[in-house]
């Protein structure tokens, strides 16, 4: 498999599951910016959308979005129980949809985009409080989005993280802020995270 990924990205959560997973994957850097793999492909070629995550199976099939490649990365590993079965299987996708809409894309986006005007990032902001409050009241007593750790956690983790390079402060959210220590203590997070970090710092 070749998993594409920015460091520090929303794609640091499928390293994330690959290394609690125990998989592997030959980890492709792409520059978003230049559409340009670190080997010199065109990325659009890829991924036209030109976003990471973008995983190329075994097969050569070319899976993009966040959700559904954490999705089949926990399932091609079914021993690590990363995506459960049955009702708690709605439930993670409800989570990583909730990640995915409510706090990347409604939070994060716009705070880290620089032609965000200042209504735009105040009702980030806004969006912010609300729903870190609503997902601080439910972690309030968990260890976890569910009753494990699974790759909602990981997206989670990964969207968390980003959380200081926009300023936002998550001390307000005790419970969130237990959360994102929790996960960098464990070794796939700490060493995902390590890796991501060396690799966005300036040559």
């Amino acid at each position: 498999m070749n998993l594409y990924f920015s460091p520090l990205a929303c794609s640091m959560a499928s390293r994330i599951v690959l290394y609690e997973a125990g998989g592997d994957a030959d980890f492709v850097r792409v520059d978003t910016k230049a559409g340009r793999t670190t080997d010199g492909d065109d990325y659009a070629k890829i991924n036209p959308k030109g976003l990471v995550p973008a995983l190329r199976t075994d097969d050569g099939e070319v899976l993009t979005e966040n959700a559904a490649i954490l999705q089949y990365l926990g399932e091609r590993f079914p021993q690590s129980g990363l995506v459960p079965t049955g009702f708690n299987r709605a439930l993670m996708q409800q989570w990583l949809s909730f990640v995915g809409t409510e706090l990347h894309a409604g939070v994060f986006h716009p705070l880290f985009v620089p032609t965000a005007g200042p209504d735009a990032k105040g009702f980030a902001r806004e969006h912010a409080a609300r729903n870190l409050a609503y997902l601080d009241s439910h972690l309030d007593g968990r260890d976890w989005l569910l009753d494990r750790f699974t790759v909602a956690d990981a997206y989670l983790t990964a969207v968390l993280n980003w959380a200081q390079f926009v300023n936002l402060d998550l001390a307000p959210y005790p419970h969130v802020a237990a959360f994102l220590e929790r996960a960098k203590a464990r070794p796939s997070v700490a060493k995902a995270m390590g890796e991501e970090a060396a690799l966005a710092r300036p040559a």
